[in-house]
């Protein structure tokens, strides 16, 4: 009775005129984003995180959300159409859904992808509003060594599930460590990290950090890619399944969305874990596995129902504990920040109208998704054939307005500039943003609650492992550390990657 007392609230706040209007906008601009290759929801969101400034908070959370889930759906039409992913999470849904519309059996899969994910993302939004609450009560049993030994596992979980070099995603979270340090010490009042640079007191802010890392560095990386949008159809004629599509897919999407679903809250998990453990799975309890690769509904349904679900259940630890399990909700968290709310348990009984109207606005997006998706196709096919190089300076140029609005700074501009290029050197060499992106969020925060920690215990660590949650979190932690040490693990984690 509560859970629908608490969903009538969230809807009374989704459906009002405002937030319908900036739901739809984030819908579309996430499909957009995903169907052009290359540009991807983490750049959007950091592009957009200066108009969060002038937006009353449920506005802005609802509209970066419709942006984050909305680039699953329209990431799935340059994977099927295109053999390009649209979103990294969509790219295995390239394997078969290419393969099905060069058959000339196009439609069916968009179909597939679309209510696949319109059936996950309802799941996963009855999934939060039944988890959530419980999970903030426990949050408000949490104590500062409980928060600290939190972070550490988070962090961990980032550089365990990151791909490439172990010793390269260390280096990133202790890079984003590092950068979350600069500022004034606020215990001491000593200037850490400033070298002297008055506009370095305050530290850095997080809306040009994100825009340069990811926003700047994808756009000049994405310069330097010569892939052909070649359609294998601009005309898709039939959009529904047939009957044996449905009796192959939807098995397959409710296993895709209990992946999805599960992976989604772990740490460094999300859209792209989830949708590779789906095809995974798929191919693995498949009496036909060789059918895979070669057209299978399931390749498509699978991944799809996962991507989304896993892209919805991540919010599950950013909205009652305050902490991100992916850099997605790295940003979410810095777009709260911004709107002066402390992420935490408490957001449920300060402002219930924003937490419960996140939550309901989730379920009103996914279904304006299946409206944008499926009857404006065309639509989002003559996207394709537009020339990046013409998107490029428009979108620069939006940047760098955007950033200069937010303090009206031209020095915030410059460490955009700045760190725009360092994020496009860093993805030169192989190495991940996404974890530099947690150590920036989580650095301040693990260190506040470091400080808390000892002075409450006296100057004594031994608090860390005599509280029984931080002393779960810190044994995980070290039981996912494992993964890096030892060569049997480090050797099944590398073949998990491959694969």
């Amino acid at each position: 009775m509560e859970m629908i007392h608490n969903l009538a609230l969230g809807f009374s706040v989704a459906l009002l005129p405002a937030n319908l209007f900036f739901a739809l906008v984030g819908c579309l601009v996430g499909t957009l984003v995903g169907v052009l290759p290359g540009l991807g929801p983490l750049a959007t969101m950091a592009m957009l995180l200066p108009v969060t400034y002038y937006l009353p908070p449920e506005s802005s959370l609802i509209m970066l959300a419709g942006i984050y889930y909305g680039a699953q759906y329209g990431g799935s039409t340059t994977a099927i159409l295109v053999n390009l992913p649209g979103e990294s999470s969509s790219a295995v849904t390239c394997i078969d859904g290419y393969q099905m519309a060069r058959q000339g059996r196009a439609g069916p899969a968009l179909a597939t992808a679309a209510l696949a994910s319109f059936f996950a993302g309802t799941v996963s939004t009855i999934l939060i509003a039944m988890f959530a609450p419980p999970l903030s009560e426990v949050g408000l049993a949490f104590k500062p060594p409980d928060y600290f030994s939190l972070m550490v596992l988070g962090l961990v979980g980032a550089m365990v599930l990151s791909h490439g070099s172990i010793l390269k995603a260390v280096g990133m979270v202790c890079l984003g460590l590092l950068l979350g340090l600069i500022g004034t010490d606020a215990n001491t009042g000593v200037e850490r990290y400033s070298f002297g640079i008055i506009e370095l007191a305050d530290g850095l802010d997080f809306v040009p950090v994100a825009m340069g890392i990811f926003g700047l560095s994808e756009l000049i990386s994405n310069l330097g890619n010569s892939d052909e949008r070649k359609l294998v159809s601009r005309k898709i004629s039939r959009l529904w399944p047939t009957m044996d599509d449905f009796k192959r897919a939807w098995p397959a999407v409710l296993r895709g969305t209990g992946t999805g679903s599960i992976l989604g809250i772990l740490p460094g998990g999300g859209a792209l874990l989830s949708s590779f453990a789906a095809y995974a799975i798929e191919k693995k309890i498949s009496r036909t596995p060789e059918r895979f690769g070669k057209g299978a509904i399931e390749g498509v349904a699978g991944p799809e129902a996962a991507n989304n679900a896993g892209a919805q259940t991540s919010f599950i630890p950013m909205l009652t504990l305050g902490i991100p399990s992916n850099v997605i909700m790295a940003m979410m968290i810095g777009a709260m920040t911004i709107q002066g709310i402390t992420p935490g348990p408490q957001v449920m009984t300060e402002r219930p109208g924003l937490f419960w109207g996140m939550i309901a606005s989730m379920w009103v997006g996914n279904l304006m998704l299946v409206v944008i998706n499926l009857p404006m196709i065309s639509m989002w096919v003559r996207l394709l054939s537009v020339p990046y190089r013409i998107l490029f300076p428009a979108i620069i140029l939006l940047c760098g307005i955007g950033v200069y609005s937010v303090h009206n700074s031209g020095f915030d501009v410059l460490i955009t500039a700045a760190l725009g290029l360092l994020g496009y050197i860093m993805i030169r060499l192989g190495c991940e943003p996404a974890p530099m992106a947690l150590g920036f969020v989580l650095g301040p925060l693990m260190e506040e609650n470091l400080r808390r920690s000892m002075l409450l215990s006296r100057g004594d660590p031994i608090v860390f492992l005599t509280r029984p949650i931080s002393a779960t979190l810190l044994i995980i932690s070290f039981l996912l550390l494992l993964t890096l040490v030892l060569p049997a693990f480090r050797k099944q984690r590398e073949v998990v990657f491959q694969e």
